[in-house]
C-alpha cells in the first residue's frame, strides 16, 4: 500500500508537471498586445515552421540540428561582415565576411549595454534585472547566477543535447553560477572577465593601462586590502558536470602576465577544436558554446599574431580571431557538420569606447557603447546560418533582443516544452523570422535597463530615453533610429505630443507585470567554493573579501 501511495504521487507529480509544462509560456504585457492582432497569422506561421523543423530531422536521421553559438566581447555594428567598412577601419576579417554571406544578418539584434547582463539574457531568456544580474563585476563578489534559473543548456541537455562551454563565462565566483551547474557537461572558463585578466595583470600595470595597484610607493597605504591582486584571485577552471572544478595553469606564488593571458586564450581556441571533434563523434546532437576572450587584449606586452594598417590593441587581436573562426568553420566542413549545424556569430554589446581609440575601435554606424543605451552600446553585429533553412546573405530588419534566441533555438531543437512556464521569459519564438524570412517578428518593443533601472523605451523605429529621477518628462528626448542612427536629433515634441503617453503606458504595464512576476535577488556565497585546488594566496583573498563583508555587522 505504500509503494502504491508513493506510486501515486510520483504520478500525480508528473501528471502535474506535465500539464504545467503544456502550458504558454509567460511573457510581458506588449507581447500579447501583438498577439491579440496577429494571433491567426502567427497560427498560420508556426504550421510552416513545424513542417519545416520535422521535414530537416527526417533529412538528418531523424535528429534536430547541432547549435554552435559565438560571442564575441565588445564589438560594435557594422565592424564585421561587411568588406567595404572594415576598409574603412583599416583591417580584415575574411572569414567572417565570408561566413557573414551565408547566413542570415539580424541588423537589429540588440543586447544589453554590457557583458554579464548579455550573457545572462542570452542564458535564460530573461531579462538580467529579474534575478538581480544587470550589473558586471571584475573582482572577488561573492554572488552570481541562480541555481533554480533554467538555462538554454539545461533544456537542450534534457532534450539528449550533449553540452560544452569553452571560453568567457562571467555569470558568477560562486559554484552554483558555473557552466558545469548550469547545463553543460563539461566547461573550461576564467571565473572572471578581462578586467583581471588583461586590464590589471602586472605588464596591464608597467604599462599604465592600470594606474595605482602597484605602481607607486605605498608607504602611506593602511588598508592592504583595497587593492585587488589580479594573481591572487581564481583565473581559468576546468569541470564536468555537477563535479569540483580545478584551477589550470597556475601554481601557487605565480603571477598573472600578458603572456599567460595569451597561453589561456590559445587554449580556448584549441578547446573548441578539440570538443568540437569529440562532439562531432558522437551520436548526440550537440550545443558547443564558445565565447572568446579576444580581442579584448589592452597591452603590448609579447604581441604577437596579425597586424593591421589600424594598429589598434583589439583591432589587431580581431584579425588574429577572426583567423581562428575561420579555422573553426573549415574544421566543421572537414567533420561534416556544416550541414546540419546551427552557427550564430554576434558580440554582446558595443566598443568599451573608455579604451578608443587605442583599442583601435570607436562607434562607427551607431554613437555610443559599452554600458550606454544609445543604438552604439547595445545594437551588434549578429549572423546565423543554417543550410537549406535560413536564407543565405538575408537581412531581416525586425527587432530582435538577445533573449530571444534561448525560445527560438529552444523550438529549433524540439525542446520548447522544457522552458520553464513559472516565471516571466523576456524571449520570445522568432523562429519564424528566421524561417520564413523579414516581417515575421513578433517583437517590436524593448525595455532597456542600466544595471537595475529602465532607461529607454524601444518600439518600433521610435526611441525613448526615460528621463532621470526629478527630471521633467516633458523634457523627455525621443529619436528615430532610422533618421538619426547617433541619437542626437531629438523629435521630441514631434513624437511625444501624439506617442509620450503611449510610450508611458508601455512602461507602465511592464512595471506592473513585475508586480506579478517580482524580480528577486541573485544567489549569494562564498566566493571559489567547489574548487578543489586553491592557492594560498587565494585563500588569503577569500577570507579578505568575508572580513570586508563582515564590518557591515559590527
Amino acid at each position: 500500500m505504500k509503494t502504491l501511495t508513493s506510486l501515486s504521487v510520483l504520478f500525480c507529480l508528473s501528471a502535474t508537471i506535465s500539464t504545467a509544462q503544456d502550458a504558454p509560456i509567460i511573457h510581458d504585457a506588449e507581447y500579447y498586445i501583438l498577439e491579440a492582432q496577429n494571433a491567426e497569422q502567427w497560427a498560420a506561421d508556426n504550421a510552416e515552421v513545424d513542417q519545416l523543423l520535422e521535414d530537416f530531422r527526417s533529412s538528418n536521421d531523424g535528429k534536430p540540428p547541432n547549435i554552435i553559438n559565438i560571442l564575441i566581447d565588445d564589438i560594435g555594428f557594422g565592424d564585421l561582415g561587411i568588406p567595404e567598412l572594415n576598409a574603412v577601419r583599416g583591417y580584415s576579417t575574411p572569414h567572417i565576411n565570408a561566413f557573414s554571406d551565408e547566413a542570415m544578418r539580424m541588423v537589429r539584434m540588440y543586447t544589453e549595454p554590457s557583458c554579464t547582463p548579455t550573457r545572462v539574457a542570452m542564458m535564460t531568456g530573461r531579462l538580467p534585472v529579474r534575478m538581480g544580474m544587470g550589473d558586471t563585476t571584475v573582482d572577488i563578489a561573492g554572488f552570481g547566477l541562480p541555481a533554480d534559473e533554467v538555462t538554454l543548456a539545461e533544456i537542450l541537455s534534457d532534450a539528449g543535447y550533449a553540452t560544452v562551454h569553452v571560453g568567457k563565462w562571467h555569470m558568477g565566483d560562486i559554484p552554483e553560477a558555473w557552466p558545469h551547474n548550469q547545463g553543460f557537461d563539461w566547461a573550461g572558463f576564467p571565473v572572471h572577465q578581462q578586467g583581471q585578466l588583461t586590464i590589471y595583470n602586472d605588464d596591464a600595470i608597467k604599462e599604465q593601462v592600470s594606474v595605482g595597484i602597484s605602481d607607486f610607493d605605498d608607504r602611506f597605504v593602511l588598508d592592504d586590502f583595497f587593492r585587488p591582486d589580479p594573481a591572487a584571485m581564481v583565473t581559468g577552471l576546468e569541470a564536468e558536470r555537477g563535479g569540483l572544478a580545478r584551477e589550470v595553469d597556475m601554481t601557487a606564488g605565480e603571477r598573472w602576465t600578458a603572456e599567460k593571458y595569451d597561453e589561456m586564450n590559445q587554449r580556448y581556441q584549441d578547446q573548441t577544436l578539440e570538443k568540437m571533434r569529440e562532439l562531432a563523434g558522437g551520436e548526440a546532437p550537440f550545443f558547443l558554446q564558445y565565447w572568446p576572450l579576444i580581442p579584448l587584449d589592452n597591452t603590448r606586452a609579447g604581441r604577437s599574431g596579425p597586424q593591421s594598417p589600424n594598429g589598434g590593441l583589439y583591432v589587431d587581436k580581431m584579425q588574429q580571431l577572426d583567423s581562428w573562426l575561420g579555422d573553426i568553420f573549415n574544421e566543421m566542413e572537414a567533420l561534416g557538420l556544416a550541414d546540419n549545424t546551427i552557427v550564430i556569430v554576434m558580440g554582446d554589446n558595443g566598443h568599451f569606447t573608455k579604451y578608443s581609440p587605442q583599442s583601435g575601435f570607436t562607434p562607427m554606424v551607431f554613437a555610443g557603447g559599452k554600458g550606454d543605451v544609445s543604438e552604439g552600446g547595445i545594437r551588434v553585429d549578429s549572423f546565423i546560418r543554417w543550410p537549406g533553412m535560413i536564407e543565405a546573405d538575408g537581412i531581416v530588419g525586425d527587432i530582435v533582443h538577445v533573449s530571444d534566441l534561448y525560445t527560438t533555438l529552444a523550438r529549433f531543437a524540439g525542446a520548447e516544452s522544457g522552458i520553464p512556464r513559472d516565471r516571466l521569459v523576456d524571449g520570445v519564438d522568432q523562429s519564424s523570422l528566421l524561417l520564413l524570412g523579414e516581417t515575421k517578428g513578433r517583437r517590436d518593443h524593448l525595455i532597456v535597463y542600466s544595471v537595475h533601472t529602465p532607461r529607454a523605451v524601444i518600439k518600433d523605429q521610435l526611441k525613448l530615453r526615460i528621463p532621470g529621477a526629478g527630471e521633467s518628462a516633458i523634457l523627455a528626448d525621443f529619436f528615430d533610429v532610422y533618421r538619426d542612427t547617433h541619437d542626437k536629433y531629438p523629435v521630441s515634441t514631434e513624437v511625444g505630443a501624439w506617442g509620450g503617453q503611449e510610450f508611458v503606458r508601455i512602461l507602465g504595464r511592464h512595471l506592473k507585470r513585475k508586480e506579478k512576476y517580482p524580480d528577486i535577488e541573485p544567489a549569494r556565497g562564498v566566493p571559489y567554493e567547489g574548487i578543489e585546488n586553491l592557492r594560498p594566496e587565494t585563500e588569503a583573498a577569500v577570507e579578505a573579501f568575508l572580513l570586508k563583508q563582515s564590518s557591515v555587522g559590527r
